[in-house]
């Protein structure tokens, strides 16, 4: 089977991924204003860089925590967030079209706020295709 980026013949083509990006509330509530405003300049800064290099695709911050529904015993349930006891949460994302599963690891490796704890997950985006 091949992987996300290539076909079975070892062409490359573009895949989308999304990036989901966690932190640490207490951590990200607790950064001086002038450490925070740093953070955002180098984040508007690694947005640009890959605006500028065509891989860019979007980037939102998320503002409340999210609700999950899932299956329950009479139909869907709804219940707060997607984690039980979670000190992390996803806090934004931004989506990217790379040539390669190793360039999408490259990127979020390189996202600043690595450097405040938390992290990424790297979710490969299906096309149309399937």
């Amino acid at each position: 089977m091949a992987a996300p980026g290539d076909d079975d013949a070892g062409r490359m083509w573009p895949v989308k991924y999304l990036m989901l990006i966690y932190g640490n509330e207490t951590v990200w509530n607790s950064l001086p204003p002038a450490e925070m405003a740093d953070l955002i300049s180098r984040v508007d800064a690694f947005n640009q860089d890959l605006r500028d290099t065509g891989e860019f695709i979007t980037a939102e911050g998320l503002v409340e925590r999210p609700h999950a529904v899932r299956r329950g015993p009479d139909g869907p349930v709804v219940t707060d967030g997607p984690y039980l006891e979670a000190k992390e949460f996803v806090g934004s994302m931004f989506v990217v079209d790379v040539e390669s599963e190793d360039r999408a690891l490259e990127i979020a490796k390189s996202y600043p706020g690595i450097a405040f704890g938390g992290g990424l997950e790297v979710w490969p985006l299906m096309g149309h295709d399937g």
